[in-house]
């Protein structure tokens, strides 16, 4: 299959899931449905439960819970999304597909946001937030890093949690102490358990967490307020983030418009700061 239909048939498997209230152990056969959805249409439940860490009955009640009478159904439905007909052979060499791919996840990125006010509103609450933390472990570390240079410039008190171990918990503990109303948290595969155990923490904190993330069913959603989805590539040795990192400046917009006013005072505050230090050759 290539990778056009690839993403079709993974599209239109986490089409299942919408508008279902689903537990976290239901999420997480969820999320092992789309993580394997070329195949899926094929596996045993009890298969699916081994690769989703869970229970059989686990899966069969999952399948009710989608509205099928049981597994054997909801594996005849995902046959018929899976096998839908492919999209066109792939152009190019395997480089080109992969950004060819990239454009993809824009283009779903971009239908995502036709609900302005779901990211307006996520916005207001990430400006009112003082301090703001911003949390990105491992691979999402360099996307909480660059959000938050540029948040910097419009924030007063932007937060880079991008360190693991027992002093994570601190500077949560820290922020919340300081004001913060919410954390966002950069939740990226191969979703390390530290990030996941610092968004629980920071629920307990009582902060609003707000997750950027692949899937709108990845483990982020059991621990976010609000889950914000945009695809990763995996098409070369290397994850791809273009939509991810796409999306969070897209946040970081409706963070500025959120509160024009301040925002204009501090550009130009820092424009001539730039000025005075001549800081940029340009």
């Amino acid at each position: 299959m290539n990778e056009g239909a690839t993403a079709a048939s993974t599209e239109r498997v986490v089409g299942l899931f919408d508008g279902v209230r689903l537990t976290p152990t239901q999420r997480r056969i969820a999320h092992c449905l789309v993580q394997h959805a070329a195949a899926i249409g094929y596996l045993s439940a009890a298969e699916v439960a081994e690769l989703a860490g869970v229970s059989q009955p686990s899966v069969t009640r999952f399948a009710v819970a989608l509205g099928h009478d049981g597994y054997p159904a909801l594996r005849r439905r995902l046959r018929e999304l899976t096998a839908a007909a492919p999209g066109p052979a792939p152009v190019g060499n395997e480089l080109q597909q992969a950004v060819r791919a990239e454009i993809g996840n824009l283009e779903r990125l971009a239908g995502q946001l036709a609900d302005r006010e779901r990211i307006a509103e996520t916005g207001r609450v990430l400006a009112a937030s003082r301090p703001l933390p911003v949390l990105g472990l491992r691979s999402a570390a360099p996307l909480a890093a660059y959000f938050a240079y540029f948040a910097a410039k419009v924030h007063p008190d932007v937060r880079v949690l991008d360190d693991g171990g027992s002093l994570l918990t601190d500077r949560i503990e820290q922020a919340a102490e300081a004001g913060a109303g919410a954390l966002l948290a950069f939740v990226l595969p191969r979703y390390p358990r530290e990030t996941l155990e610092a968004l629980r923490e920071a629920r307990e904190a009582n902060l609003t967490v707000v997750a950027i993330t692949d899937s709108p069913v990845s483990p982020a959603t059991e621990y976010a307020d609000v889950v914000l989805s945009a695809a990763v590539g995996a098409q070369l040795v290397f994850d791809l983030h273009t939509a991810p990192m796409t999306l969070a400046m897209v946040l970081l917009q409706a963070i500025c418009d959120a509160a024009p006013a301040e925002t204009q005072r501090r550009l130009e505050a820092f424009e001539a700061s730039a000025a005075r230090r001549q800081l940029f050759l340009g």
